[in-house]
């Protein structure tokens, strides 16, 4: 997959551009100068949000009605074109043709993103960790975010339910109905996420042996509210089903459900030992490029295409040989990276440079 031509018009601080890109391209510039969103208005073309958590209201230049981006791409060969137009919510067409949402796009656009963000996702809570997981499970599982998206509506109406039985608006009979569609919905999403994080472990351990130089064994496991072993679909709704029951008391008192995949995490080990407790920064830092290197690889399997790769921002903080093996390892994919030098990044890769100034491309 291949974005050849870009236009952006009235998104953030960018106005009126039309950019050609190569296999490899770097925009750099000075801070606050409009690299970074530059990589998001790309990034929103595979249906995502904002990684940065902006609204899609937040993301059009002030005192404009709207954002338009638009790109020529090749997947599969096949030259397309996808249009994004942004006021309060997005929508997107496809060749011409109006898509459902502009999240359908994700179905035809693919990319991997780093970003400063992402580099403290092992010493942050598991919110983080199971957003890394379910973001990576969107982009190769057709029908995983309306699964989510199923998940989430119960659990908010099951935990206003507990809030009303709680004031004793209601009575706690009633919640079998939302148990059931939890458990349904929960069952699934443990059996994908666990399948997902089973498909990490050959690449993640790979790549982590390349990046720390043989020094350090990387290791991955789901965690939840019981041990979710081999557990076929059904067998782990009716336990889900079984502790949500059971944990109805406890429920009512806190007024929220307290088991469930929306509790999940994902346990990243280095040498046997967490790398949340006890890694360096450093160590922490490495574990979260070997396992967004690892979602590109899986990604790129289960697509039979190469995504893009949009890194924001964290190469700099690389040694020269971390830089190389992860250029290295993405041959072959697209890549996007921003940073204060270019001359630092490429040193003899061949790639083409974007100097950003003010919202402008000034070479």
């Amino acid at each position: 997959m291949k974005i050849e031509r870009m236009g952006i018009d009235a998104y953030r601080n960018l106005e009126n551009l039309v950019l050609d890109f190569d296999d490899v391209n770097v925009i750099y510039g000075e801070n606050a100068q409009g690299k970074t969103n530059l990589i998001e208005a790309v990034y929103l073309f595979t249906g995502a949000k904002s990684f940065r958590g902006a609204r899609d209201s937040e993301l059009v230049q002030f005192g404009k009605e709207q954002a338009q981006l638009q790109i020529h791409f090749v997947s599969g060969d096949r030259p397309q074109t996808a249009m994004l137009q942004i006021k309060k919510r997005r929508s997107a067409t496809l060749n011409g043709i109006a898509k459902t949402s502009a999240a359908a796009l994700g179905e035809e656009i693919k990319a991997v993103v780093f970003s400063p963000a992402h580099l403290t996702m092992i010493k942050d809570g598991p919110a983080e960790r199971r957003k890394f997981l379910d973001l990576a499970l969107c982009q190769i599982r057709t029908g995983y975010k309306k699964l989510l998206s199923d998940y989430n509506r119960s659990l908010a109406q099951r935990n206003m339910l507990l809030r009303d039985i709680a004031a004793g608006k209601m009575s706690a009979d009633t919640l079998f109905i939302w148990d059931g569609n939890l458990a349904r919905a929960g069952a699934k999403i443990i059996y994908q996420r666990r399948a997902y994080v089973a498909a990490l472990e050959e690449p993640l351990s790979r790549i982590h042996t390349g990046l720390s130089g043989g020094r350090e064994q990387i290791g991955a496991r789901l965690q939840g509210a019981f041990d979710y072993g081999d557990l076929a679909v059904e067998e782990l709704e009716r336990r889900l089903l079984s502790l949500l029951e059971s944990a109805r008391s406890e429920d009512i008192y806190h007024r929220a459900t307290t088991v469930g995949p929306h509790r999940d995490d994902l346990d990243i080990t280095l040498n046997g030992i967490s790398a949340r407790k006890y890694g360096s920064q450093g160590q922490q830092r490495s574990c979260v490029l070997s396992l967004k290197l690892a979602e590109a690889e899986i990604l790129q399997q289960k697509t039979n295409e190469a995504p893009i790769a949009l890194l924001d921002d964290v190469m700099s903080e690389l040694d020269e040989g971390r830089q190389d093996y992860i250029l290295n390892h993405m041959k072959g994919m697209q890549l996007f990276i921003t940073c204060c030098d270019a001359g630092t990044i490429l040193r003899g890769t061949r790639g083409k440079t974007f100097h950003i100034e003010n919202g402008k491309v000034v070479n």
